[in-house]
């Protein structure tokens, strides 16, 4: 290994070491009851392996994933763990913290890869996510393998509005909303990761029993997937529902796609 690798992977770490502290914090804030951005972390660099990313992109997504709510812990907004539906001015002050994640980032030391992924964890693959609405393609690749990553960990842990469900609604959710909110691609590629133990549901965990996708709230909506295109969802609506005709499948996706 030469002088410069050496020095890098040394950067790396400690890189690595404060923000998973970082990351610790702002699961703590938000209530978490397990690690939260430790598992996205792997989780994301499972994925990243599979896609063939490079070993600087997948060093960048890991910051990101440990980071990817730190523009929240910022905020330090109550509205954040309480348990119940968000008004339209929260869910518009919400909507604000990628870019302030983005900001905390750089501050604490990340590199601008991992600090753009912050920014765009929450952008949709058809376009109305948030803060910059890109859509598709112009979402970068470990950005859409960190929306489905944050989603998945999040579905699959307890919240303070609902309990967690289990994994195999979980990964139902993803397949269901693949080509809407998740790159098709990324989806069909987590459906094949198995015997990892970041993708066990803390479901069984909790004294209540998870409840089916449809009666839960999807991802991490309630509180902080709004769309920012078009009309703001009213106060307690949420932002995910559609019509049963429109429901969103996998198969339906790839014949979009």
């Amino acid at each position: 290994m030469t002088a410069t690798q050496t020095q890098l992977s040394e950067a790396e770490r400690i890189a690595r070491d404060v923000f998973t502290r970082l990351g610790a914090a702002a699961d703590e804030f938000e209530a978490y009851r397990h690690a939260h951005a430790e598992r996205i972390a792997k989780l994301a660099d499972e994925l990243a392996q599979l896609f063939g990313l490079g070993r600087a992109d997948r060093a960048s997504l890991r910051l990101a994933a440990l980071g990817h709510d730190l523009g929240e812990a910022a905020m330090r907004r109550d509205y954040i763990r309480r348990a119940g539906p968000l008004t339209e001015e929260e869910r518009l002050d919400m909507m604000r913290h990628p870019v302030i994640g983005e900001q905390e980032a750089a501050r604490a030391g990340a590199d601008r890869g991992a600090q753009l992924l912050v920014r765009w964890h929450h952008e949709w693959w058809n376009g109305t996510g948030y803060p910059d609405a890109l859509r598709g393609q112009q979402i970068p690749l470990a950005a859409r393998l960190l929306r489905l990553t944050d989603a998945y960990a999040a579905l699959t842990d307890a919240r303070p509005w609902r309990a967690a469900l289990a994994e195999a609604d979980a990964r139902r959710h993803l397949s269901e909303w693949a080509g809407l909110e998740f790159d098709p691609q990324v989806v069909r590629a987590f459906l094949t990761l198995r015997d990892l133990p970041e993708l066990r549901s803390y479901a069984l965990l909790e004294r209540e029993p998870a409840r089916a996708p449809e009666a839960a709230a999807p991802v991490s909506a309630q509180h902080d997937d709004v769309p920012v295109f078009g009309a703001v969802p009213e106060a307690g609506e949420n932002p995910h529902v559609l019509s049963q005709q429109d429901e969103p499948t996998l198969a339906k996706a790839e014949e979009q796609s």
